[in-house]
């Protein structure tokens, strides 16, 4: 399997996606996450028709880091109440660009965004927008851990789950990400070509819920694959 399993039980499963790989997708003969967890518990536990695996929040293909998936509807629904109170919490490492002298100015502030967003169909991306019928409020709050090279790390706790949030609130705001050719700016692009870098640099680095059946608090936690996030060390 591509997926790496951290944690398993009656109830869930904790897994570190690549990325590059999708979680769910509707193209025949592209593998996703579902798929593999699926022959995954057909194997193990092989059952008359398809294994349930619940689908409880996603990360973009180009995306990599942690995820929980129910394995029962019970454990599904108690998640996805989770995720709607704002009570399962997801924490990502990024490296942007374009920003890094005004990060470094402001390394240990935290820094709240808010900006209405809508998806865009027809493109398949999302945009950011003005209040309308439409339109839904994106938030999250961010800080520089270090930056150089016109390059700047950034660690973000994502308080809503919009369509692409991330990338699209960083790019509107002048720090679009690494590696991401969907949002970026020719700038970033180019220097994403200089660098090989060919994945969104965006990492979700940390994932914290309750657990559906033991009611215990569960902390897991992941590195950035993704060689983007070697160009600030040393």
């Amino acid at each position: 399997m591509k997926i790496k399993i951290l944690y398993e039980d009656t109830a869930i499963l904790v897994i570190q996606k690549p990325a590059g790989l999708a979680v769910q997708t509707a193209h025949i003969g592209q593998a996703d996450c579902v798929s593999e967890l699926k022959n995954y518990l057909h194997r193990n536990a092989p059952v008359k028709g398809e294994p349930y695996l619940g689908v409880v929040h996603r990360l973009d293909q180009p995306v990599e880091g942690l995820l929980v998936f129910a394995k029962t509807k019970a454990a599904a629904a108690a998640l996805s109440a989770q995720l709607t109170e704002g009570t399962l919490h997801k924490k990502y490492y990024a490296i942007v660009c374009d920003a890094a002298q005004q990060q470094k100015e402001r390394a240990s502030e935290w820094t709240v965004l808010e900006d209405y967003m809508k998806k865009d169909g027809k493109t398949g991306t999302a945009v950011i927008c003005g209040q309308g019928k439409e339109a839904k409020l994106g938030r999250l709050r961010y800080r520089s851990m270090e930056a150089k090279s016109g390059l700047a790390k950034l660690d973000i706790e994502l308080e809503t789950g919009r369509f692409h949030q991330i990338r699209v609130q960083m790019a509107h705001h002048g720090m679009p990400l690494l590696g991401d050719n969907k949002y970026g700016t020719p700038e970033s692009q180019a220097l994403s070509r200089q660098y090989h870098i060919r994945n969104t640099a965006l990492c979700a680095r940390c994932l914290e819920f309750t657990h559906p059946l033991t009611g215990r608090w569960e902390v897991w936690e992941c590195e950035p694959q993704n060689p983007a996030f070697q160009l600030l060390q040393g």
